[in-house]
């Protein structure tokens, strides 16, 4: 690198420094898929099937598994960071289809975002009470832990993550790297405090409740399992992140199958012995409230160790980590369709001394605020359970493209590193369908659609308005660069994609 390329550092894809071995990308992908999820999900998953939430766990797992299978052998023949879009245009080469699965990955992005706010906020009313609060802390005062109150705290972490992210506060490694050793230890405690509790029989739970089926909708064991399945894949996710990072991996041919593999085996080991925890500790009917069910495994698994007093704050860490990932994706994606005239061009202004996408963070910020007033005044549904449903079912629905994608590229004698068989994208095709369908929810999980689709509307006026407005002054609204997408890279008119 010459002297004047040090001084724009990142410009371009090539002039990324390759730093994550296999140990910080192992790192970034465990920290990534735990994130939320399973503070977010574990409750609602015992609520629909009882002890065996385990088994959802698992075949979540599979699924996630079945579609890495698909990212790896096309990160590895297409090492852009563009993800999902990418594959899309490079197999259908139809620009409306590449603007979808863009702009469903951004709105996966902001619930996902919306949900970890909201699990953020009844966790740290938590922490609060215990530190300060009459009953258990100091006696100086109390915070209420009502809905506003939650409301009033998730809608201020979203602007304080619009805020980091527009003094241009990017993807530390090193950051990531402590806060995903929080995560790790906040599950750890949970999950040694949950096998003490069955060695002692402290607690109220029962570790033979680990082969009890209940069925609260009265659904049968096999749609049971599947609206379980499908609440627990927002746990699973993360994984596909990984792949914005190929162009920092060294080696990445070598070390993304093996390492995204053992990654998703990890977090899926994590979460079935957190299952074992919460059962050999809390009764199948326990109530969890708003901060989580994690928490009350804290509570009562150790009663004379003042380990629930630092916990909830271990999990405010946690799940901020992947908050603040999730909106920088967001904003990333918004900037990169504005800057190729996909969406407003608007939208892809920069601050003149930071270089932030100001416009990007602004409308991500404002998307993500309005979605959580909006299911929060919707009463009769759980909040964190609608906005992580969401992100699970508008996921599945990029990981179905993707998988086909997989499928269509096979045909191609483009060079790759890594070969998924035919039947595995075939598999994750269905079985990611399967789960989208409205037999993998219950009535209250309909507003899942509700939300997608109006987020979707959003970004669809959006492209319509800004067709119009390119048809007026002579252009066309199509990807120039779309190698380019999620990097921030001016598009280069060199690089057409007309058809593939």
């Amino acid at each position: 690198m010459t002297a004047s390329e040090s001084t724009v550092p990142a410009e371009k894809p090539t002039e990324l420094k390759r730093v994550l071995g296999p140990g910080l990308l192992l790192l970034f992908i465990v920290g990534d898929i735990l994130g939320a999820g399973v503070y977010a999900v574990t409750g609602g998953m015992i609520e629909q099937v009882g002890g065996i939430a385990w088994v959802p766990f698992i075949i979540a797992f599979i699924v996630a598994t079945l579609t890495a299978f698909s990212y790896l052998e096309l990160v590895t023949k297409y090492p852009q960071a563009a993800g999902a879009a990418l594959y899309a245009h490079k197999a259908f080469g139809l620009h409306f289809v590449t603007f979808l699965v863009a702009f469903a990955v951004i709105c996966s992005g902001i619930t996902s975002a919306s949900t970890s706010s909201n699990v953020v906020a009844g966790n740290l009313l938590v922490g609060l009470n215990e530190t300060f609060g009459s009953e258990d802390g100091l006696g100086w005062f109390d915070i209420s832990d009502g809905g506003m109150a939650q409301l009033s705290i998730a809608l201020g972490f979203m602007v304080l993550l619009a805020v980091i992210n527009l003094r241009g506060v990017g993807e530390s490694v090193k950051f990531n790297v402590v806060l995903t050793l929080i995560e790790m230890a906040a599950l750890a405690i949970v999950i040694v405090i949950g096998f003490v509790a069955a060695g002692t029989g402290v607690g109220e739970g029962d570790i033979a409740n680990l082969v009890m089926f209940e069925d609260a909708n009265e659904k049968g064991w096999f749609l049971a399992v599947t609206v379980a399945t499908a609440i627990a894949f927002f746990a699973m996710v993360g994984f596909e992140d990984s792949v914005n990072m190929v162009e920092e991996t060294k080696n990445p041919a070598k070390i993304f199958p093996k390492v995204m593999l053992t990654g998703l085996g990890m977090a899926c080991l994590i979460y079935v012995l957190v299952v074992v925890a919460v059962v050999a500790v809390l009764p199948l009917d326990h109530d969890s409230g708003s901060e989580g069910i994690l928490l009350h495994v804290v509570k009562l698994g150790a009663p004379s160790i003042p380990i629930d007093e630092i916990f909830p704050y271990m999990t405010v860490f946690a799940v901020a980590n992947t908050a603040l990932i999730n909106m920088l994706m967001a904003s990333r994606l918004v900037y990169g369709l504005a800057r190729q005239k996909i969406l407003p061009g608007a939208l892809g202004a920069v601050l003149p001394g930071r270089r932030s996408p100001w416009t990007a963070i602004v409308f991500s910020t404002t998307l993500a605020l309005i979605l959580i007033v909006v299911v929060n005044r919707m009463s009769e549904n759980n909040v964190v359970g609608a906005l992580s449903g969401t992100t699970a079912l508008l996921l599945l629905c990029v990981f179905a493209v993707v998988n086909i994608a997989c499928l269509v590229l096979k045909r191609r004698p483009d060079k790759t590193f890594f070969r998924a068989p035919v039947w595995v994208p075939v598999a994750g095709t269905v079985l990611c369908l399967f789960l989208v369908g409205p037999w993998a929810r219950t009535s209250e999980q309909m507003i899942q659609y509700q939300i997608a689709l109006a987020m979707l509307g959003i970004g669809i006026v959006l492209w319509l308005i800004t067709f119009v407005l390119n048809k007026a002054v002579g252009a066309r609204s199509r990807f120039t660069d779309i190698d380019h997408l999620a990097d921030g890279e001016e598009p280069n008119p060199s690089h057409r994609y007309d058809k593939r």
